[in-house]
């Protein structure tokens, strides 16, 4: 896989080879040349968008996570509380 330095040093030396090129030729081929550059760019930001936004989601899920099992504890400990204030009105002594 090619990285970006690599990339841009192959772009560069096509442009190079394209400047050497009779005038009639050089046209086309430099602006398709300087369009593969605008899209490599384009494309470089929006894989690093997505990248962003899945650190942010992996994020989130954590925050999610935590949150849930926070709940969790909560719940049984609620639960527990109930559970030994109901045994308390019928008669029960918890110690007993």
């Amino acid at each position: 896989m090619m990285n970006e330095n690599d990339f841009q040093e192959k772009i560069g030396e096509l442009i190079n080879q394209i400047d050497e090129l009779p005038p009639d030729q050089r046209h086309h081929l430099t602006q398709l040349a300087e369009q593969t550059k605008a899209r490599h760019a384009r494309l470089r930001d929006t894989v690093k968008g997505l990248q962003d936004n899945l650190d942010y989601l992996r994020l989130s899920v954590k925050y999610l996570v935590f949150d849930l099992e926070a709940t969790r504890r909560e719940n049984q400990y609620l639960r527990k509380m109930l559970d030994t204030s109901e045994g308390e009105e019928d008669g029960e002594h918890p110690d007993s």
